[in-house]
């Protein structure tokens, strides 16, 4: 056996031989309280110290996944949280993915591979028959690390789903974690959320908390001094800090569509490019823009449904989506196929990424009904191409050049599905292992790629933007996320009693 380290009560670390990590919680009073952030800062700023951290989430809702080195997927955030560890991202850290595909249900990933798909309500009783998967990851990263940093899903006071839980209460108490309830001020309400989340738990799962967090205060702390105090009497548990709003957040990826459509955006007036990305139902992967959006030369625009897509662009870019018929049709509905048209006539460049990809051929067909009824319906008709989702969902990290400009990149491919047509013979893509990727009309300005964070590699982005006629930054975008996690970690260590989550850990 290896040598962990023991962590004391000072945040130091001993080695002891054989010993398992410790392990402690993050719920939230509701979703989007700030849980994955919180989790990323903790994990870097524990890191920062010399322990070996490790994040986990039992059970994860988002179309935003991240191909892992063991040949899974896991959500985006918790391949972040596992960057701000310093580690790469494993199927351990997320081994209950649930992407939606309807209002009502959504695809089953454990352990980082499809294992089917379920609505809402089969899945309450499907996940019972998961805790012994995600107690088993769990259990490995534990033995592996100092410490263990788990973040819960949603709200920990969702009673109506506290049978079978797998993603808080009923993963607390099964793996022994204590738990730090986590409040967001911003919305409003937090005592009462506080307060009233003890309320209607059981008492079982009460005694799992043992502190809580109160997030995303904007203005004078001072003014929620009485507040603080006002929680820890009523529940007796420890305060551990009062945590202003980080506006940086907006540089790293979003956890999902809600965050996304929750940001202000930046917009840059003086910004020479133009470009928007329709803000799909089911909107898949959609950090693959962020490093795009940080170019100061790049206006770059999530267009919500109901608005058209403005004009004039230099290019509009349609996303990944977990549904790509039932995305293509809310496409339709929305106009945005009459805008599409329009721009494209004006001469205006257009990119399909994943499903969008698909969506600019002429004939989509899901024969087997993988991600939705079976159908087979018209495309755009953009990409003389023709997409039949079939095949085994294929997961891979991969790297290459571009065939406009030259130029290297690095990505990874998370789709499923074949593309042929005469337009493939006009790739976009050469991968390092010879294969070619995607498509280009034959008037060069439409094209699309299955390729995911084609932006995130510098010199690619570089000469992408080149080619619509912009100017680079130079910006470093990995470096960019390393100095952002870092700032986070320096904002919760000034705001937040880590010695005091130290110490609740065990």
């Amino acid at each position: 056996m290896g040598v962990n380290r023991i962590i004391d009560g000072n945040g130091t670390t001993s080695g002891r031989k054989g010993a398992a990590g410790r392990a402690v919680m993050f719920q939230g009073t509701g979703s989007n309280v700030g849980k994955s952030l919180l989790t990323a800062g903790i994990a870097r700023a524990l890191t920062r110290r010399g322990l070996t951290v490790r994040p986990f989430k039992p059970q994860n809702m988002s179309n935003n996944a991240m191909v892992t080195a063991d040949g899974g997927e896991i959500g985006r955030a918790q391949a972040l949280q596992a960057r701000a560890c310093g580690v790469p991202p494993t199927v351990d850290m997320n081994p209950v993915l649930l992407k939606p595909q309807s209002e009502v249900g959504a695809q089953i990933v454990v352990q980082g591979k499809v294992t089917g798909s379920a609505k809402a309500r089969e899945f309450q009783e499907i996940k019972r028959g998961l805790m012994p998967a995600v107690l088993e990851s769990f259990e490995r990263l534990k033995a592996a690390a100092d410490i263990v940093v788990v973040e819960g899903a949603g709200s920990a006071a969702e009673t109506n789903l506290r049978a079978n839980d797998i993603a808080n209460m009923g993963f607390a108490r099964a793996a022994d974690v204590p738990v730090v309830l986590v409040g967001d001020i911003d919305r409003g309400g937090v005592i009462a959320s506080l307060v009233g989340t003890k309320t209607v738990l059981e008492r079982q799962d009460v005694a799992m908390i043992e502190g809580f967090i109160v997030n995303k205060m904007r203005g004078d702390p001072s003014l929620f001094a009485d507040g603080m105090t006002t929680i820890a009497e009523k529940t007796s548990w420890a305060a551990i800090g009062l945590l202003p709003y980080f506006d940086a957040a907006r540089l790293l990826p979003a956890e999902d569509a809600f965050e996304l459509a929750e940001r202000t955006p930046v917009r840059k007036d003086g910004a020479k490019l133009k470009i928007a990305v329709p803000l799909l139902p089911r909107i898949a992967n959609f950090d693959d823009f962020d490093p795009l959006a940080a170019e100061p030369d790049v206006d770059l625009v999530f267009v919500a449904p109901g608005e058209p897509l403005p004009a004039p662009l230099d290019l509009v870019i349609l996303p990944g989506s977990k549904a790509t018929i039932a995305d293509l049709a809310d496409f339709r509905a929305n106009g945005w196929d009459i805008d599409l048209a329009g721009h494209h006539r004006r001469g205006g460049r257009v990119l399909g990424v994943c499903g969008g990809y698909q969506m600019l051929g002429k004939t989509i067909s899901d024969p087997d009904g993988i991600e939705g009824p079976p159908a087979s319906v018209p495309g755009l008709g953009l990409l003389d191409i023709e997409t039949v989702l079939t095949g085994d969902k294929r997961l891979t990290e991969t790297s290459g050049t571009s065939a406009a400009n030259g130029a290297p990149f690095a990505g990874y491919e998370m789709h499923i599905g074949e593309t042929v047509g005469p337009d493939t013979e006009r790739p976009v893509l050469t991968f390092a292992d010879g294969r070619q990727d995607g498509a280009t009309a034959d008037d060069g300005l439409v094209s699309g790629t299955y390729l995911h964070g084609l932006f995130g590699h510098d010199a690619q982005r570089a000469a992408f933007i080149e080619t619509l006629g912009g100017k680079p930054s130079g910006r470093n975008h990995d470096a960019a996320i390393e100095a952002t996690l870092d700032a986070l970690a320096d904002h919760i260590e000034a705001h937040l009693d880590l010695e005091k989550i130290l110490k609740i850990a065990r």
